[in-house]
């Protein structure tokens, strides 16, 4: 008789119940394809008496989540505490110290310490996954490390956040301001009670800087993912951007830049403007999708739920799966000690067209002030768009979108404005995306 490989979960939130609901609902399934079963040996949680909708008592209990690192009958602790340190970090020390594979959801953590693991994992000759942690239900993680693993990718970008592309593509549907989708989407659990790393952008950071360690073979730089959300984003961005012919997402993307002094690494998560008859532009609600293209494959698009207990478990499962039929591999498609350390690359000589929105005082001069920053600046105005103003607030929105040039010239423009009277809130840039 086949040996079963026998997991302990940490965490019996959203996504460990899924987990525990699918090797149970699966389990023949799942074991035909592992070539092995898979047995829940241990679980933990904070709360052992919460009705978490699946029976629990065939489970041994452990209160302290590090006590399933040191358990003799479990092969791969499966960690879905989250945060980027603090108990899940420490169980994943113990775990891989231990001789234990870990699978994982924590972008946080993977973000943050995914190359301190990744090394531990190695030495000590155990698996580390985390499909889980990028884009829910989507094997993007498999597909780059190993469908696209013979090409050179030159870049990745994608929509990473289901919350904001749900309150982008919803503004965009209903025409309503951002503040009261966002409640919106509070009272329907898309977004959390607070919600500030989906919706300020850190949290598809995380997943950017994730793929961007596997898809170009460097070493994590989440400190060096340039980032802004999506609050700025108002209800005429949205109008504005559709009759130029784009919708608003929230895109974070990477590439390899060349340089003169050799290759630097780009990493950003802000809101762009998508062409209308771009791919992107038709994902909508809580979807995901990533945009990844090879030097021989071309483009490759994943698209797919990004996040919810069913899609979520089906990647941490996948992963168990995995592990059960011996793969083990390298977290990052190939060595740490393989991944090169890329310095951030500058952004300033980056080409491209820019749409600028202000919100400015109605009194005369200042369509005057912002067009001789632009011309000062080098910046090319290819359109501009200047709305009525208000009857209450007195205040005009002047939208400008750019021939192509430097962001450096667009940075400039923004520091001559810097501090204008004529400036009732501060200037929101976006980058379009090309086809």
């Amino acid at each position: 008789m086949v040996e079963p490989l026998n997991i302990a979960l940490a965490g019996l939130g959203t996504v460990g119940t899924g987990v525990v609901r699918l090797i149970e609902t699966n389990a023949e399934l799942i074991a035909r394809r592992a070539g092995r079963p898979i047995r829940i040996a241990a679980v933990s949680a904070r709360d052992r008496t919460k009705d978490r909708g699946v029976d629990l008592t065939q489970y041994t209990w452990e209160d302290d989540p590090a006590a399933l690192a040191a358990r003799e009958d479990v092969d791969v602790v499966v960690e879905l505490v989250g945060g980027s340190d603090g108990p899940a970090l420490s169980l994943a020390r113990k775990a891989i110290g231990n001789g234990k594979g870990l699978v994982t959801a924590n972008k946080a953590m993977i973000a943050h310490h995914g190359l301190e693991l990744a090394s531990a994992a190695e030495s000590a000759g155990v698996a580390l996954k985390f499909e889980a942690a990028v884009a829910g239900g989507i094997p993007v993680i498999k597909g780059l490390s190993e469908g696209a693993a013979a090409n050179k990718i030159e870049r990745v970008y994608g929509i990473l956040n289901g919350t904001c592309n749900y309150i982008l593509s919803t503004m965009e549907d209903t025409g309503r301001d951002f503040t009261d989708v966002l409640e919106e989407a509070q009272r329907l659990g898309y977004a959390e009670a607070d919600p500030t790393f989906d919706i300020e952008g850190i949290d598809a950071a995380h997943k950017l800087s994730i793929l961007a360690a596997i898809a170009f073979g460097s070493r994590l730089r989440f400190d060096a993912v340039e980032t802004m959300g999506v609050s700025p984003v108002k209800a005429a961005d949205i109008e504005q951007a559709r009759s130029l012919g784009y919708v608003i997402r929230l895109i974070g993307m990477a590439e390899i830049d060349r340089l003169d002094g050799g290759v630097g690494l780009f990493q950003r998560v802000r809101p762009h403007l998508v062409p209308i008859d771009h791919p992107l532009a038709h994902v909508d609600g809580a979807t995901n999708a990533v945009v990844a293209e090879g030097n021989f494959m071309g483009r490759l698009l994943f698209q797919g739920a990004g996040a919810g207990d069913g899609p979520t478990a089906s990647a941490v499962v996948a992963d168990i799966i995995d592990i059960a039929r011996g793969e083990k591999g390298a977290a990052f498609s190939m060595p740490a000690s393989e991944l090169e350390d890329i310095a951030p690359a500058p952004t300033g000589h980056r080409f491209g067209r820019s749409y600028l929105r202000f919100i400015v005082h109605d009194r005369p001069g200042v369509l005057a002030e912002i067009t001789a920053a632009m011309r000062d600046a080098g910046v090319s105005i290819e359109s501009l768009i200047q709305k009525a103003p208000s009857d209450d607030a007195g205040e005009v929105i002047i939208a400008v979108v750019t021939h192509e040039g430097p962001e450096s010239a667009v940075t400039e423009a923004m520091r001559i404005l810097d501090g204008s009277d004529n400036l009732a809130a501060q200037p929101l840039v976006m980058q379009i995306i090309a086809n």
